[in-house]
């Protein structure tokens, strides 16, 4: 089942960055922040920073320069961070994870992305996997237009461009994921064998994934709809509501997907189970013929007298006679509906 973002006006085009920044933008101070791996974009009182590599060069300009609680920095240094809203005393600490997929080994992993929130600055914190952002924060970076349109009002609504472009961001593979579902279904029925349960296998961990993943990020979305926090306040919590409907529809295709692949799961082990009892049944019934040409057979190669022994027509005999016993058996087989 494919999904689609709602409609929004979209923001100029974004070209990638060229780095280091340009030399209308200034930083403070630009020496301390490019030895922390800090690029920052400043438009009107409004700072963007983002850092895409952690070293102890970047958790201390950020101690410096911001003075964050030493638990939040702590949480920097661990990537293993589940979803959530630390609230400070003059900033907002937000952990999320979005999807990412390897195509190379067909596996799909959260990829974090820690962002703080304060009254004239946003920082992101990631490892660069998540195009979405490097490409929002590098045209950002590029063109005047672009910052405008992002940073031209609070800190609060670039939050929300941040974040509304990583959920839109999944659509597409969600997407993806009932295209391989849809393949699933149109081979189900056409080939049997260990290369059908590998793909049902490998959609089935992707979608347990994806839940895994977006699962907690709805519970942050509706922290910051619902909770009084600094800095998201005033009308922009009808933005985040704007979001957790995106959050929702996707959890909805994938409750929709999981029941799906679910069905397609049983119904290949039904029709790999009826494929098996054919092929038993089809060697059950060889063996049942051959059981009473092997008796007479062994009968008539005993060293005793027996009739047509020494007759010159023996052979042809026997053999017509163990020809009519698998056609008797045969048509048996066909009265009772064994065949």
């Amino acid at each position: 089942m494919a999904t689609t973002p709602r409609q929004r006006r979209p923001l100029p085009a974004m070209r990638r960055a060229v780095r280091p920044r340009p030399r209308n933008l200034q930083s403070s101070p630009a020496s301390d922040a490019a030895e922390a791996n800090v690029t920052i974009i400043e438009h009107g009182s409004l700072r963007w920073l983002d850092i895409r590599s952690i070293t102890p060069a970047t958790i201390e300009y950020l101690r410096e320069e911001f003075n964050f609680h030493p638990l939040a920095l702590d949480d920097l240094t661990s990537r293993a961070q589940r979803p959530k809203v630390d609230v400070y005393s003059a900033s907002l600490f937000i952990v999320m994870q979005f999807p990412r997929h390897d195509k190379a080994t067909r596996t799909t992993f959260a990829a974090e992305v820690d962002i703080f929130v304060g009254s004239n600055y946003i920082i992101t914190i990631h490892d660069g996997s998540l195009k979405p952002l490097t490409r929002m924060f590098d045209g950002a970076l590029e063109s005047q237009e672009v910052r405008e349109a992002l940073m031209e009002r609070t800190s609060g609504h670039l939050l929300y461009y941040i974040i509304d472009r990583l959920v839109d961001y999944c659509f597409p593979i969600i997407d993806r994921m009932s295209e391989r579902i849809e393949h699933i279904e149109d081979i189900i029925f056409e080939r049997a064998g260990i290369a059908v349960v590998q793909e049902i296998s490998i959609v089935r961990r992707d979608l347990i994934a994806l839940r895994r993943i977006i699962k907690p990020q709805m519970s942050v979305i509706a922290q910051l709809e619902h909770r009084d926090l600094p800095f998201v306040r005033g009308d922009i919590d009808v933005y985040f509501g704007d979001i957790s409907d995106h959050l929702a529809k996707i959890w909805d295709s994938l409750e929709d997907e999981k029941e799906v692949l679910e069905g397609l799961s049983s119904t290949f082990d039904s029709l790999a189970s009826h494929r098996l009892n054919d092929v038993i049944k089809t060697l059950t019934i060889i063996s049942v013929i051959i059981l009473p040409l092997t008796l007479i057979t062994g009968v008539f190669g005993m060293n005793v007298p027996l009739p047509f022994a020494h007759s010159e027509l023996a052979l042809l005999i026997i053999t017509l006679f163990m020809l009519l016993t698998s056609i008797a058996m045969l048509v048996v087989f066909r009265m009772r509906r064994w065949l």
